[in-house]
């Protein structure tokens, strides 16, 4: 995408620096094309969603208004979890990143959110917090990550985004039955 970017700004200057106009448009065009094309060869099929021995596969999905899809997630205890996170808006992480933290019992979901805003190099996750049970990469629009963890043990359990800002909307409980 960054590529087809770059390849409009180069006709763009070649067009107004007066060079060959019609034929920068031409090549920057049929330039997008093949990379369109290239990127779409490239995206994994949609049914490559790990599975979980357990059958705890959850794919939550994550958009440029600040939503996650669910706002409660079931899985049964005694096992693995298998969570693919998807960003399905357009915006770069850096502008609209999203995350999936899961945390402990008892964390204090605002108190978290703030260490966690401090956070910048490690993603926004605080990288020596005890509350964490599980997390994510920060991703941004059109990527997904996905990561297996052990479930804990029974209980409810809160989820969040902790992208500046994101935690107040982007929460949901984490039910293990």
């Amino acid at each position: 995408m960054k590529k087809i970017a770059s390849i409009a700004l180069l006709a763009f200057i070649m067009t107004a620096c007066g060079g060959g106009a019609k034929e920068a448009k031409e090549d920057a065009k049929e330039m997008a094309k093949k990379e369109m094309a290239s990127e779409e060869r490239a995206a994994p099929a949609a049914e490559e969603t790990p599975a979980s021995a357990d059958g705890n596969v959850v794919v939550l999905s994550s958009n440029d208004q600040m939503k996650y899809d669910q706002s409660e997630i079931k899985v049964k205890a005694g096992g693995t979890v298998s969570l693919t996170l998807k960003h399905t808006g357009s915006m770069a992480k850096q502008v609209m990143g999203h995350n999936f933290v899961l945390l402990k019992a008892d964390t204090d979901l605002s108190a978290f959110a703030v260490e966690a805003m401090s956070a910048i190099d490690t993603d926004y996750v605080p990288a020596n917090s005890d509350a964490i049970i599980a997390s994510t990469k920060l991703i941004g629009g059109g990527e997904e990550v996905t990561i297996t963890f052990d479930t804990p043990e029974a209980g409810t359990y809160d989820f969040l985004c902790t992208f500046p800002g994101h935690f107040a909307v982007m929460q949901g409980k984490f039910i293990v039955e």
